[in-house]
């Protein structure tokens, strides 16, 4: 498991007291469900490369604020957004709020809790 920084953990838990979480079990149930979302991988660009969640579109982190009004321009589309464990998606969410967006999620676990699930991925 990886280590990350004291202050880049501090960054992430002052964005999770700003936005709202769903489990990797919450997104699956969604997507059992037939619920309409958008589900947007904010990975890096060679990670998407890899493998991703079925039917995720691709706005890395680095590039998500600039791009997100082309891709996404209706303010109140439920959008998911997963990383790698749920931290720069809970960045982003909470940047993305900053935007105006009012219906935007962080996936806890992330890439790694929905794999480690068991759930499907798209191996590119």
């Amino acid at each position: 498991m990886k280590t990350h920084a004291s202050k880049f953990l501090e960054l992430v838990d002052a964005s999770r007291k700003n936005i709202k979480e769903l489990t990797v079990s919450d997104v699956n149930s969604k997507i059992k469900r037939g619920e309409k979302f958008l589900l947007v991988d904010v990975r890096e660009d060679n990670e998407w490369a890899v493998s991703h969640l079925p039917n995720a579109i691709h706005l890395g982190k680095g590039i998500i604020e600039r791009d997100i009004e082309k891709i996404i321009p209706e303010l109140d589309e439920e959008i998911i957004l997963y990383c790698g464990g749920g931290f720069r998606s809970a960045l982003s969410a909470d940047n993305l709020q900053k935007m105006g967006y009012t219906n935007v999620f962080s996936m806890d676990g992330g890439f790694r809790g929905w794999t480690e699930a068991g759930l499907p991925i798209v191996n590119s």
